[in-house]
């Protein structure tokens, strides 16, 4: 999906939860946040949901950064939720899980720390959405980079992040707290390393 249209299968959902009379405040990471965000601009396959929000009572317009709840792991979505990114997937002709809480295993490790406060809210009619900053992307994407290696996704969206030597550090250091052995640590560096080299 174009951010275009990301944007339209949003305000879908938001249209559908608003005829059942219902809300749904969710946080996703990833392509869907670096596209909605304008960081990186790209297509995206999916939308990653990391987190939602607990009881929330939105007060804020687009772009604010003002609502009320705490962040919890996503699953389960709520129902009316479910169905609506059902239906949109029909409309649109969208895979079944265009949005998912793959990425919600996260939680099981630790979220990066500054998550929360980086977050920028959108409003798409019903649905409410917070998408995350620029420093825990960095973190996030370095962490899946380790992961999928100098030709995955992750690494180039890493590399078209354009970090600072600060951010990177930022994020090493995050990263190195998901794993402890020498190994992981020694593929961090090898990571951090290939970046720096990629924006020489």
């Amino acid at each position: 999906m174009t951010t275009a249209e990301l944007e339209d299968a949003l305000h879908a959902v938001g249209g559908l939860l608003r005829a059942e009379d219902a809300h749904a405040a969710v946080v996703v990471v990833g392509g869907a946040s670096l596209s909605l965000l304008g960081l990186v601009p790209r297509t995206t396959r999916d939308v990653d949901v990391i987190a939602r929000v607990q009881e929330p009572e939105p007060d804020a317009e687009p772009g604010g950064n003002a609502i009320s709840g705490h962040l919890v792991p996503p699953d389960p979505l709520p129902e009316p939720l479910v169905r609506a990114i059902r239906t949109v997937a029909r409309d649109f002709g969208l895979p079944a899980y265009w949005m998912n809480t793959d990425v919600a295993l996260q939680w099981r490790y630790g979220l990066p720390p500054a998550l929360e406060e980086e977050l920028t809210w959108r409003r798409y009619d019903a649905l409410t959405v917070g998408l995350v900053g620029r420093g825990s992307l960095i973190a996030l994407k370095l962490f899946a980079a380790v992961d999928g290696g100098p030709t995955g996704v992750h690494f180039q969206d890493l590399v078209a992040l354009r970090p600072t030597e600060d951010e990177l550090s930022q994020a090493a250091s995050w990263v190195r707290t998901q794993d402890a052995s020498s190994v992981f640590l020694q593929m961090v560096g090898e990571v951090v390393a290939l970046v720096r080299e990629k924006q020489r």
